[in-house]
């Protein structure tokens, strides 16, 4: 006995010894630079990127990672050059009318209104009294026998739409309820739904009522997001995904057209969340004029690899966005720049901390990517274009872990994922959790749709297995209770805000809990024969079993 005993205490001893450690110290710095504002608030296309990638990429080549990027002249660079379509409104306050029941009101940029920046390719907007029509959440859905057009032509109007699902505030067991999942939101929910719907039907723009429950977010982050410069990836035919017009607008301008027309909003709402709702015409029209910068531009993700010993050309992949929203408009305290402590530089601490640790350990027998991404903030688009342009192949790449945001407030008892996904990775992830004393909880807040929110989705939907961590909101002091306050209190006073910034008050020994779990999931991949898959009844599941023959 005294022998089994003094063995295991031995392998436990060498465990530990091999077993990497996560410094706080490093983690810190590494928030502390990039969220400094001597970077600017990291917009993409902007010196800001300059200093963020170059530093990301002296950080991968210091930890001993090789570049994985491009091939320049025979070699792999550290960076894959994204092309982006830029644009930006050139007058701050450009001219934007509602006439409602014949009498103009100018509308104010960021105030009443978040109009974006188009992203059709066109350099002038002009729109002269385009009708406005309601057309509730503005979902077409075949497979839920859900269709709020009801074959109404819409070419050329103005779209008022409602944000997230139809049974967001009814649920799925209304008598007309649609299964859209009830407050847990699908991609029908998501603004970019709308906004893709509305072109496709060949509307003039839209409007997006805001409401901060279903929206999960207030006003001050819809005005910080769509009033800066916009991004695309380059389409050969922008129209067919963009309208003019993309916008955001107030509830009380919503309710004032609706009173003007004879309807009363909250009323009309609620015929929205019915199969029944058909398509109601306002007494109102929407009239815009301003000149725009639009330009292609080169934006820049950041790859490093530790190559596999055995099967080099599988992979798994690590992924956090370097961007943020920059230089804007100013706060209360006027400052201007969106330093993006959270979102997301502690997503990019934690990757360059794994990647130091798999670059410093055994070299892993499948190869391990580290890739920080451009332009999240602007629509997933730097994830977007790597999934459009592997650098590897993603048949081959057995799961991407992404990290969007960190733990700052101390350990945790338990963890999630964005979303509700059922798939192998979080069956593994949550084995390992549980060995630590850790639970998997699912998604605290699925009504904000945060699935769709994340790069995880852009390789997702190409069917690779993905999830997006989350460090948990179950504090070890305090509970869900203090957890839950501190994550609403976030969202309201600094997500997407110029008071986002890193501050000495944080606990980052969640943050290494957190990386402990990840490597080694990600080791526990890298060195055997697993391909994880997504359920059965996945939606995703199809688009990977097509690639299967790959993966014998």
């Amino acid at each position: 006995m005294k022998r089994s005993l003094l063995v295991l205490a031995l392998l436990s001893t060498a465990a530990l010894a091999q077993a990497p450690q996560f410094s706080t110290d490093r983690l810190t710095q590494d928030i502390k630079t990039l969220s400094s504002d001597a970077f600017e608030g990291r917009g993409p296309a902007t010196p800001g990127e300059d200093k963020s990638i170059a530093y990301i990429a002296q950080q991968m080549q210091a930890a001993g990672l090789q570049p994985a990027g491009d091939i320049e002249n025979g070699k792999h660079s550290w960076y894959q050059k994204v092309p982006l379509l830029r644009a930006s409104i050139k007058d701050p306050n450009p001219k934007l009318v509602l006439t409602i029941a014949g009498k103009a009101m100018p509308l104010t940029q960021g105030e009443q209104i978040a109009v974006r920046a188009p992203l059709t390719g066109q350099k002038h907007v002009t729109i002269n009294n385009a009708p406005l029509v309601f057309v509730g959440y503005g979902v077409t859905a075949p497979e839920r026998n859900w269709d709020d057009f009801k074959g109404v032509d819409v070419k050329g109007k103005i779209l008022v739409v409602l944000v997230n699902d139809p049974d967001f505030e009814t649920g799925t067991k209304t008598p007309d309820g649609a299964d859209f999942g009830g407050r847990a939101m699908t991609y029908y929910g998501r603004w970019t739904y709308k906004y893709e719907e509305a072109a496709r039907r060949g509307a003039a723009g839209v409007l997006i009522v805001h409401e901060t429950a279903p929206a999960s977010y207030g006003w001050n982050t819809v005005k910080n997001s769509n009033t800066n410069a916009m991004f695309d990836i380059v389409r050969k035919d922008p129209k067919a995904e963009h309208t003019p017009v993309e916008a955001w607008i107030q509830r009380d301008e919503a309710e004032a057209i609706f009173k003007a027309s004879g309807l009363d909003f909250d009323a009309e709402k609620k015929k929205a969340q019915t199969r029944a709702f058909k398509p109601e015409p306002l007494k109102a029209t929407f009239s815009a004029d301003y000149d725009v910068d639009s330009e292609v531009i080169t934006s820049h993700n950041v790859a490093g690899i530790v190559p596999g010993s055995t099967h080099p050309d599988e992979l798994v992949m690590y992924t956090a966005h370097w961007d943020h929203l920059g230089v804007g408009e100013p706060d209360a305290r006027g400052d201007r720049i969106y330093n993006g402590a959270v979102d997301n530089a502690t997503g990019i601490a934690q990757l360059l901390e794994l990647g130091r640790a798999f670059a410093k350990g055994p070299q892993p027998e499948r190869s391990v990517l580290f890739l920080a991404v451009t332009a999240e903030e602007k629509g997933l688009l730097g994830s977007e274009y790597y999934a459009a342009n592997p650098l590897y192949p993603l048949a081959k790449t057995v799961g991407v872990l992404n990290m969007d945001g960190g733990s700052i407030a101390g350990a945790t008892k338990n963890f999630t994922i964005s979303g509700s996904a059922k798939l192998g990775l979080l069956d593994d992830l949550t084995k390992l959790a549980a060995e630590r004393g850790r639970t998997y909880s699912p998604d605290p807040h699925p009504e904000a749709g945060h699935f769709y929110r994340s790069d995880h989705f852009s390789m997702a939907k190409r069917g690779v297995p993905a999830i997006s961590f989350d460090g948990g909101n179950d504090l070890v002091s305090g509970g869900i209770k203090r957890g839950e306050e501190l994550g609403a209190a976030y969202v309201k006073d600094r997500y997407h805000q110029p008071a986002d910034e890193w501050s000495p008050d944080w606990d980052l020994t969640g943050m290494q809990n957190d990386l402990g779990l990840l490597y080694k999931l990600g080791e526990d991949l890298a060195n055997s024969r697993e391909w994880p898959n997504w359920s059965a009844d996945s939606e995703f599941r199809r688009e990977r079993d097509k690639t299967a023959a790959e993966r014998r």
